[in-house]
C-alpha cells in the first residue's frame, strides 16, 4: 500500500498514530560512560542514536552499555559500541500491518526530510495491531495475517482467550520453549508455559510490563497485555521481551558498585526539555485517548489557540502541560492560572501585574504578573469559565493586541507567549445565556480538544489502577497490593464522575485502609458497592425508578466525596474545592445542599 492511498485510510494504522514521540535520542558522539548514566538515571532500555542533521543510525541497549562500561570502554564514543541487532528505519505514514512484518525488534521513524522523529517496538504494533481485529474481519482473511504477524515477530508471543487457553502460540516462542504450536494451541497456558501469570490477566484486567517470569528455569522479562471488547476483557497477549536477565542482573551491579560517587549531571539530550510531562505520561492505550494524544501532538506543532474541553478530573492540564513541551515555546515557562480561585478584585493585578504605588500595599518595585511570567512560554488559563465578564473583555484586548499594561502602568509589555484554555463548562451555552463573551470564545478555541470521560474509556481502568497502585505503595512504603476480579468488575462499572482524580483519591485511600496483600469488594467505599449491586441486582426496575435510584446514588456518593475531601484538608474549603476540581461557590452551594458545615 503506497503513502498516498495510506492517507486516504484510518490514520489508527499509520505509523505515526502509535510511535512514541517524545522519547529520548543521543548524538553519535556521546561517550559511552555518559549514555550510560543516562539510561541508569532515566530508566530507559533502549536509546536510538543520530547523527549531527539528527538522521537515525542506530540504538544502544542497556546491555549493551553496561557491557561496555564494565570492560572498561566507557570513553569510547557510543557510535563504536552501537547495537548490532536488526534496527529498521520506517516512515511515519507507513502501514503497520506492512511494518510488523518486518523482522526487527524496534523501529526509528522518519519524516519526509528523513529526520529521526520517534520510536516504535515490535510488541507496541502487535498491541496496535491487536486493538483492530475486529475491523480486519471485515476486510481481509483475519486468521491468515494474524498468523503472518506471530510468526514473524521478533519476540515469543501467546495469546490466550477469557478462559486461559492458547489461542495463538508463535515460532519464537515454540522454539524457546521447546513446545510445538500444535501442541499448545487449545490446552491451558498454565499447562503450556511455567510460571505464567495471563490466566489471572484476563480476570484482572490489570497489565503487566517488565516482570519477571522463571521459563524452563530461565529469567525472563515479559509483558502480559489484556484484549477489551466491548468493555469485557475477551483475552491476553503474554510477550518474551529479553533472554539472559541474569548476566544483566550481574553487569548492573558490578556497574553499582564502581559507581558509588555520582558524578555531576550533565546535558545528555539535545533538543530536549527534561520536564516531567511529557504526552507518553498521559496513561491509556484506548481508542478514545490514543485519538486525543494523537491530536494533541498535531496541535502542538502549531502556535494556534487551544481550547481544551472536558469533565474535572481527566486530566486537562497534563495535556496542556504536554502540547506545551513538544511546542516551539517548549524552551519557555509554562504558566497555569486559576482563573476560579483567584478573587475578583485581584485578578486584573495576578494577570497583568502592577507598578510600584499602584495600590495600597503595592509592592515596593511592584509585581510582575503571569502573562509577563510566561514570556516566551505557555500561558494555561485554566477554569477560563469562571473567569468575570470585565476580565473576558481585558483578555480579549490583550489577545487581539498581544500587548497589555501592568495596573497603575503605562508601559506596554509586548506578549510573546502560547495561550491554552481549559473549561469543565459548556462555554457555547454561556455564551447563549450571555455569562462568557462570544468574541473571546472564537479568539481561545481556534482548535478544541475535548478530552473524555475515563467511563468512555473503561479499556484505560486497569492501566491506571495498576499506575497508582504502584506509586501510592511506593509513597507511603506499602508492599504492593492486588486487586480481584469481583474488585476489578466494579471499578470498571462505576461511572467516575471525578473521572481520574477520583479514582487516584480511591486507590490511595483503598491502599492505606486495606489491610492485607488484597483489595476485595468489600474494601469499596459505600457508594461503589452500592452502586455495584444496583447494576447487578435491579433489573426487574420500572425504568422510572432507575433514574430516580441512580440520581440518588450520585448524590450519595457527591456527599461522601466532600465529606472525605474535607476530612483530607483539615476542614479548608479552598484547598477541598481544589482537589473536588470545582470552584468555592459551588462547594459552598453544596455544603449548604447536604447539610456539611
Amino acid at each position: 500500500m503506497d503513502r498516498d492511498m495510506l492517507r486516504e485510510n484510518d490514520s489508527r494504522f499509520r505509523v505515526s498514530y502509535w510511535m512514541k514521540r517524545d522519547v529520548f535520542y543521543i548524538h553519535k558522539n556521546m561517550m559511552v560512560e555518559e549514555v550510560a548514566w543516562l539510561m541508569h538515571d532515566k530508566e530507559i532500555d533502549v536509546l536510538p542514536v543520530v547523527d549531527e542533521q539528527r538522521k537515525p543510525i542506530g540504538i544502544v541497549t542497556l546491555r549493551s552499555i553496561f557491557k561496555d562500561v564494565l570492560f572498561e570502554r566507557k570513553e569510547d564514543p557510543v557510535w563504536r559500541r552501537m547495537e548490532s541487532q536488526p534496527v529498521s528505519v520506517v516512515h511515519e505514514d507507513d502501514s503497520i500491518l506492512e511494518v510488523y512484518q518486518i523482522n526487527s525488534p524496534y523501529f526509528l521513524v522518519v519524516n519526509n526530510d528523513d529526520t529521526y522523529i520517534g520510536f516504535l517496538t515490535h510488541a507496541e504494533l502487535l498491541k496496535a495491531l491487536g486493538s483492530y481485529l475486529e475491523e480486519w474481519r471485515e476486510t481481509r482473511n483475519t486468521a491468515e495475517i494474524l498468523n503472518i504477524i506471530l510468526d514473524s515477530a521478533y519476540e515469543g508471543v501467546a495469546v490466550v482467550d477469557e478462559n486461559g487457553i492458547i489461542k495463538q502460540f508463535n515460532d519464537a516462542y515454540s522454539r524457546f520453549t521447546g513446545i510445538k504450536k500444535s501442541g499448545a494451541i487449545g490446552r491451558h497456558v498454565k499447562e503450556v508455559i511455567d510460571n505464567t501469570n495471563l490466566h489471572n490477566t484476563v480476570k484482572t484486567g490489570i497489565p503487566e510490563r517488565g516482570v519477571i517470569q522463571y521459563i524452563n528455569g530461565q529469567p525472563m522479562v515479559v509483558n502480559r497485555i489484556p484484549i477489551f471488547k466491548n468493555d469485557k476483557i475477551v483475552g491476553a497477549i503474554g510477550m518474551l521481551i529479553f533472554e539472559g536477565v541474569t548476566e544483566l542482573y550481574r553487569i548492573y551491579e558490578r556497574f553499582q558498585e564502581k559507581s558509588l560517587h555520582r558524578k555531576e549531571e550533565k546535558p545528555y539530550l539535545a533538543d530536549h526539555n527534561q520536564n516531567e510531562y511529557s504526552m507518553s505520561q498521559i496513561i491509556g492505550e484506548s481508542q478514545a485517548i490514543m485519538q486525543v494524544k494523537y491530536l494533541a501532538e498535531k496541535i502542538a506543532k502549531t502556535e494556534a489557540g487551544v481550547l481544551i474541553t472536558g469533565e474535572s478530573g481527566t486530566g486537562k492540564e497534563m495535556f496542556a502541560r504536554s502540547i506545551h513541551q513538544l511546542s516551539s515555546f517548549s524552551s519557555g515557562p509554562f504558566i497555569s492560572v486559576n482563573c476560579g480561585a483567584i478573587p475578583e478584585q485581584l485578578f486584573e493585578s495576578e494577570l497583568f501585574g502592577y507598578e510600584e504605588g499602584a495600590f495600597t500595599g503595592a509592592k515596593k518595585g511592584g509585581k510582575p504578573g503571569k502573562l509577563e511570567l510566561a514570556q516566551d512560554g505557555t500561558i494555561f488559563l485554566d477554569e477560563i469559565g469562571e473567569l468575570p465578564l470585565l476580565m473576558q473583555s481585558k483578555l480579549l484586548r490583550v489577545i487581539q493586541e498581544r500587548e497589555y499594561e501592568r495596573v497603575g502602568g503605562v508601559k506596554k509589555y509586548k506578549l510573546n507567549a502560547r495561550i491554552i484554555a481549559a473549561t469543565n463548562r459548556d462555554l457555547k451555552k454561556m455564551v447563549e445565556t450571555g455569562d462568557f463573551r462570544e468574541d473571546l470564545y472564537y479568539r481561545i478555541n481556534i482548535i478544541e480538544l475535548q478530552i473524555p470521560p475515563l467511563r468512555e474509556r473503561t479499556n484505560d481502568i486497569p492501566l491506571l489502577i495498576n499506575y497508582f497502585l504502584k506509586k501510592t505503595c511506593t509513597k507511603y512504603g506499602i508492599l504492593m497490593k492486588n486487586i480481584t476480579p469481583e474488585a476489578m468488575h466494579a471499578f470498571l462499572h462505576y461511572e467516575w464522575f471525578g473521572n481520574i482524580r477520583e479514582l487516584a483519591n480511591t486507590i490511595e485511600k483503598l491502599v492505606i485502609l486495606t489491610e492485607g496483600p488484597t483489595i476485595d469488594v468489600v474494601h469499596l467505599p459505600k457508594y461503589m458497592k452500592d452502586k455495584e449491586l444496583f447494576s447487578m441486582g435491579y433489573a426487574q426496575i420500572n425504568k422510572r425508578s432507575i433514574i430516580d435510584e441512580s440520581k440518588l446514588y450520585k448524590m450519595e456518593r457527591e456527599k461522601e466525596m466532600i465529606s472525605e475531601m474535607l476530612i483530607k484538608t483539615g476542614g479548608n474549603k479552598t484547598k477541598a474545592a481544589k482537589l473536588l476540581g470545582i470552584h468555592r461557590t459551588t462547594l459552598y452551594q453544596k455544603l449548604k445542599k447536604y447539610g456539611l458545615s
